[in-house]
């Protein structure tokens, strides 16, 4: 049987990059955000078959949920979609923005989960594995100036996913944790400095090689297509240049003498 996954923020960055990598591998793919022009032309690059949605909306999240259910099993949940807003100080920090950080990375994750689960368990209710796999990041992890606002949303995140995995115990559903450092993508940066351009270049300014989205859906979709009994639970995954959330190298990395 050809495996069904939803991916959630596929119009861009790393939610795209997994439907193009799940794809790849037979996997049927519905792909999941705000803009349906972006999905459109994603569905005619690879074939997926995607549904436009905001996942802040409880009614997008139901109407998300019939479609599938209207379509097709349902063996794999795939959750990025999230983001940051800002890099204020606590003290300094725009209630909105952390609102919606909030929203957007803890409660989609949990709305959408809950909307879904019943089709995953139906899935396999024969035999068979499903899988909730989920995008937090290594801001859930430590903690920075700055990030308040997004340490606190994916930290919750990560609680939920951790908290999942103990609530599905004794069922064949695996909650698996993708949990990236510094990765470039189009947006991800340029959306939280509220598009100024040249700051968000100077983010990765003179770094080797960050990971960039491809590389964060070929590890989720090594997780999806790992054998049944497999469960990576968390994956942290930053770039060499990365030693930790604070210690980065700028320049050529060369060995030293």
């Amino acid at each position: 049987m050809t495996r069904r996954a939803v991916v959630t923020g596929a119009s861009s960055g790393i939610g795209q990059a997994v439907v193009h990598s799940l794809r790849s591998s037979g996997w049927d793919v519905v792909g999941v955000a705000r803009r349906a022009d972006r999905l459109a032309d994603l569905d005619a690059a690879v074939g997926s078959r995607s549904f436009a949605a905001d996942l802040t909306a409880q009614a997008d999240v139901d109407a998300l949920a019939d479609h599938v259910a209207a379509t097709g099993p349902l063996h794999a949940l795939v959750h990025v979609a999230g983001g940051a807003r800002g890099t204020d100080r606590v003290e300094d920090g725009d209630p909105a923005d952390w609102r919606w950080m909030f929203e957007a990375n803890v409660l989609s994750a949990q709305t959408v989960t809950a909307a879904l689960l019943p089709q995953l368990r139906a899935a396999i209710a024969d035999g068979g594995h499903a899988d909730t796999l989920y995008v937090t990041s290594t801001a859930a992890q430590t903690a920075y100036p700055g990030g308040a606002g997004y340490n606190a949303a994916k930290a919750g995140e990560s609680m939920l996913v951790r908290a999942l995995r103990l609530e599905l115990n004794g069922e064949p559903i695996r909650v698996t944790e993708i949990a990236p450092g510094m990765v470039f993508t189009e947006e991800f940066t340029l959306n939280r400095l509220g598009g100024d351009q040249a700051a968000a270049e100077r983010v990765y300014e003179g770094v080797a090689d960050p990971l960039t989205a491809v590389d964060v859906a070929d590890v989720i979709a090594y997780a999806l297509n790992a054998p049944g009994h497999v469960n990576l639970d968390l994956v942290t995954m930053r770039p060499v240049a990365q030693s930790a959330q604070h210690l980065l190298a700028r320049g050529v990395l060369r060995p030293r003498r």
